[in-house]
C-alpha cells in the first residue's frame, strides 16, 4: 500500500522515518509538496491509500471528508484520511495523550489557539485535566473556550501545553516552574531549558500520533520500539 503527507511545506518532515520503521518499508511512504490544496488532493486520490496532512491544509481535508472521527469533528481539523469512505481522522490528539500518559491528572494551560492548541484542548480534556487557554488574541482564546466549553486559564497550572512556533515570542509570565511542560514544536524548541517540574518534548507527541496514525492506515500494529530507536538516530 501507498501513503503519504501532503502540506506546504513539508520537506525534512520525519513522517518518512517513522513510518519505515515502524513497519520495515513493507509499505510505501512519500511526501508531496504543493502550494495547491487541490492538487494535493488530487494526488491523493489518484494515489494513495491514505494520507497524512499538515499545515496549512488541515481544515481544507475536514471539509472534504465524508466520515469524521470524534477526536476530528472536536477539533474541526484533519491530519489523516483513508481513502475507503473518505473518512477523516485527528491523530494530534491521540499524540497529546501519548505524551501526557502517565501524569498525575489536574489542571491544563495550553498555551495558543492554532491547530495544534485546538488538539491540546481535546487530548487533556479526554485525559480528564481541567483545561484553560491563553493567546495572544482575545477573540481567538474565546472562540477556544466556547467550541469546548472551558473555564478560566488556571493561574498555577499542573500542566502547561505550549503550541506556539518557534518563531513567535514566548509570552512573559508563564508559570511553568511547577508545572510539566509539554512543548509541541520539535525541531526549535523555545522550552526545553526553562526551569520547570519536567519537559515533554514535541518527539513524544509526534510519536503518540505517529502510533495512532500507521495503525489506521494499515489495520498492523506499528513497532515503537523500533520507532522510537530510529527517532533517536535521527535527531541526532
Amino acid at each position: 500500500m501507498k501513503f503519504a503527507l501532503i502540506g506546504h511545506p513539508v520537506a525534512g518532515s520525519l513522517s518518512p522515518v517513522l513510518f519505515g520503521a515502524a513497519y520495515g518499508d513493507r509499505h510505501s511512504y512519500e511526501l508531496f509538496d504543493s502550494p495547491s490544496f487541490a492538487e494535493c488532493w488530487q494526488k491523493f486520490l489518484g494515489s494513495y491509500s491514505g494520507i497524512n496532512v499538515t499545515a496549512p491544509y488541515k481544515q481544507d481535508a475536514y471539509s472534504r471528508c465524508l466520515e469524521l472521527s470524534g477526536h476530528a469533528a472536536a477539533t474541526g481539523a484533519v491530519n489523516l484520511v483513508l481513502k475507503d469512505g473518505l473518512r477523516g481522522f485527528n491523530t494530534d490528539v491521540d499524540g497529546v495523550m501519548y505524551a501526557l500518559k502517565g501524569i498525575r491528572v489536574g489542571s491544563a494551560l495550553v498555551v495558543g489557539t492554532g491547530g495544534a492548541a485546538r488538539a491540546a484542548v481535546a487530548g487533556a480534556a479526554k485525559l480528564g485535566f481541567r483545561v484553560g487557554v491563553m493567546g495572544r488574541y482575545q477573540d481567538k482564546v474565546s472562540a477556544l473556550e466556547q467550541l469546548f466549553g472551558l473555564g478560566p486559564a488556571p493561574a498555577e497550572p499542573d500542566v502547561v501545553i505550549y503550541t506556539l512556533p518557534g518563531s513567535a515570542p514566548v509570552p512573559p509570565g508563564l508559570p511553568l516552574a511547577g508545572a510539566v511542560v509539554l512543548e509541541a514544536n520539535y525541531r526549535d524548541p523555545q522550552l526545553a531549558l526553562t526551569p520547570c517540574r519536567q519537559y515533554i518534548p514535541g518527539t513524544k507527541w509526534l510519536l503518540g500520533q505517529a502510533v495512532a496514525g500507521y495503525g489506521l492506515f494499515t489495520g498492523e500494529e506499528p513497532s515503537i520500539a523500533v520507532m522510537e530507536v530510529a527517532l533517536e538516530h535521527f535527531l541526532q
